[in-house]
């Protein structure tokens, strides 16, 4: 799963896509209908705040808090990204973990913390990431692969389109890592929930490509189009 909003306002009606947001002039005031809409940002970064945290809720529409929270300066993909009835732009970073979009910005961002003597790029962020994630994943692969397995039911095409977005994302390792992306399928670590193993990453993955496309196949032609997935 590698990295790779329009709010209108007219007098007269709006429509920007079957699955875009309509403002329009109703009795002299004007209404936002919520919607989804096209993705304008693939990563995004949380923004220092105060708390040095942002709130996750468990949708968009009507937002409840889901005891979550996202530390400034990390970077999320991004899944859907909608807009309220008021107005405000939403992402979803997948299962339903919604964001408002005024507290990221799009992209991976050198961390600006006000109180640190001195700056830290996006790479260097970037490299310490990986060589942590490296080291966690390589620890909890030997220390799980051995007590669990799962036998994956992608077969014949399926089993084909599986194995091509691997190597293309990973080259097939276990061990990759990416920032907060680990392993053969480049998942996020919240998807894993801290299980690295070989096991876990087919069983992630299997379950991922299912809930998002329905099928590998699908999957890997999403993937051709727009370089992710």
């Amino acid at each position: 799963m590698k990295i790779k909003s329009i709010l209108v306002k007219s007098i007269a009606v709006a429509a920007m896509s079957v699955t875009g947001l309509v403002v329009a002039n109703n009795a002299g005031s004007q209404t936002a209908q919520a919607a989804t809409v096209q993705n304008d940002a693939h990563v995004v970064t949380v923004n220092y705040v105060s708390d040095n945290s942002i709130t996750v809720y468990n949708n968009y529409e009507n937002p409840v808090a889901t005891g979550q929270t996202l530390a400034s300066n990390t970077s999320w993909k991004v899944i859907k990204t909608a807009y309220d009835s008021k107005g405000h732009k939403w992402y979803d970073l997948g299962k339903n973990q919604w964001i408002r979009a005024e507290y990221v910005t799009a992209g991976y961002v050198a961390a600006n913390n006000a109180t640190a003597k001195s700056t830290t790029t996006v790479s260097q962020a970037r490299a310490a990431q990986t060589q942590t994630q490296s080291q966690a994943a390589t620890t909890q692969t030997a220390a799980t692969t051995s007590a669990k397995s799962y036998t994956s039911n992608a077969t014949g095409s399926e089993a084909s389109a599986k194995a091509w977005i691997a190597a293309r994302e990973s080259g097939g390792s276990y061990s990759a890592s990416n920032g907060q992306y680990v392993g053969k399928y480049q998942l996020s670590s919240s998807y894993l929930n801290g299980d690295y193993s070989a096991a876990n990453q087919e069983r992630v993955a299997d379950q991922y490509v299912q809930s998002r496309y329905g099928s590998w196949a699908a999957a890997k032609s999403f993937w051709q189009a727009n370089g992710w997935y």
